[in-house]
């Protein structure tokens, strides 16, 4: 077969190709939106990023011109600073006082001695099984689901009777409360 000459081929490759995205037309319309979306929100995005740079470059220059001063004002206080003597020690230990008490355990550390409420009668079986002495919040919680509404009550009255702890009384009382409405 003979060559054609080069604007002939050149004629029936454009034609081809025009017949090719002819036919990929439909698919290209219905992803043209979804292509635009992407083409913006890219734009957006480099267009945060040079700002942000810009602003970085901003900082560094007036830092080079007006040097930051090394001083901390009296009232400033840092978590690196020595401990005022408001802030109880921890020593590592969780906080079992305020926000921090739905994921303690023991009594809170205060400076003069919180008076437990004693037990009279014998802990309930319950509290040995499941070591409720030791559980936080987050353990109590996930044991819940496996527990009668027996047990639950027993660990509220005990509760009640010993460490008094609000949160833990609340989730005690509002499991029972749901068990017992099923």
């Amino acid at each position: 077969m003979a060559t054609a000459p080069y604007g002939v081929r050149l004629l029936v490759g454009a034609a081809a190709t025009a017949l090719e995205e002819t036919l990929k037309l439909p698919q290209t319309v219905l992803m043209y939106p979804m292509t635009v979306a992407s083409q913006v929100a890219h734009l957006v995005m480099k267009v945060q990023q040079d700002v942000a740079d810009l602003v970085n470059k901003g900082d560094e220059t007036l830092e080079q011109l007006f040097p930051p001063k090394d001083e901390q004002p009296e009232w400033a206080t840092f978590d690196e600073d020595e401990e005022s003597p408001s802030t109880p020690a921890t020593n590592g230990e969780r906080l079992t006082e305020g926000r921090f008490a739905l994921y303690s355990t023991g009594e809170p550390e205060t400076e003069a001695p919180v008076a437990i409420k004693p037990s009279t009668s014998v802990p309930p079986d319950v509290v040995d099984e499941l070591d409720y002495e030791s559980l936080t919040l987050a353990q109590l919680r996930a044991r819940l689901p496996s527990l009668k509404v027996a047990d639950l009550e027993a660990l509220l009255a005990y509760e009640d009777a010993t460490k008094s702890r609000a949160p833990f009384q609340t989730l005690l009382a509002n499991r029972i409360t749901r068990a017992t409405a099923k």
